[in-house]
């Protein structure tokens, strides 16, 4: 897979944050690595980012009730629990629990921008202004564009439906990088489509598992990679 679409700005933050994450790259000390991290919840920060309207210091703690925004020169990696995510410049991306535990995260709403998200294997929903996707186990990148939303599954099973008519609806299995817009109500043409691979990496999906512990589970691309299997969501 290939970043050439990636621009040099973006590209540069990542290859900063993969240098000053190295020690996580070497398998046998990825446990120790991120257990030494303990519950610290952001691991890159850049430019203008916000934690429910305030601005956001490395020692911020995320919780799944939370708000957060990016600036136009903004940026984060950051994780919660055992969700891990890289929000872009100009988001809006707004957590929400389960009922029983604030600490974790069972959905969120992407209001603009875009995230690039890798979860653990428990039920999650992404909800963007066009499409509900059903993720478990799964890594998602979703871009809020206008008059439409990308969502591309890099791995894993998701079910994708438009928000305002579940019956376009389409279940993805996707061995490494297959991706869908869903169209805005109104606009001309199939509301489901079938898209190209744009703006994440797989160097990106690497890093934001092993933040939690974890390799990306593609299926194919990769030597020895396998993948999370259909679940219920």
């Amino acid at each position: 897979m290939h970043d050439r679409d990636i621009d040099p700005a973006r590209r540069q933050w990542m290859l900063t944050a993969l240098c000053s994450l190295g020690a996580l790259w070497l398998p046998p000390g990825l446990a120790a690595a991120v257990e030494a991290m303990g519950s610290r919840s952001i691991y890159l920060l850049r430019g203008t980012v916000k934690i429910n309207g305030q601005p956001a210091s490395p020692d911020t703690r995320i919780w799944g009730t939370d708000l957060i925004e990016t600036g136009a020169d903004g940026q984060i990696a950051f994780r919660v629990e055992s969700d891990a995510f890289i929000l872009r410049p100009n988001s809006r991306l707004q957590l929400s629990p389960p009922p029983t535990d604030n600490a974790l995260i069972e959905g969120l709403r992407l209001i603009t921008g875009g995230v690039l998200s890798v979860f653990a294997k428990r039920s999650h929903r992404i909800y963007t202004p066009n499409a509900v996707v059903g993720i478990r186990g799964t890594g998602v990148y979703c871009e809020v564009e206008p008059d439409r939303d990308y969502i591309c599954t890099c791995y894993g099973v998701t079910d994708i439906s438009a928000a305002d008519d579940p019956s376009v609806n389409d279940v993805v299995d996707a061995g490494h990088h297959e991706s869908r817009y869903v169209l805005a109500p109104g606009v001309s043409g199939k509301r489901m489509q079938k898209g190209g691979f744009k703006n994440h990496t797989d160097d990106e999906l690497t890093l934001i598992e092993s933040l939690v512990g974890r390799t990306p589970a593609f299926r194919g691309a990769v030597d020895g990679y396998d993948r999370p299997r259909r679940r219920q969501y």
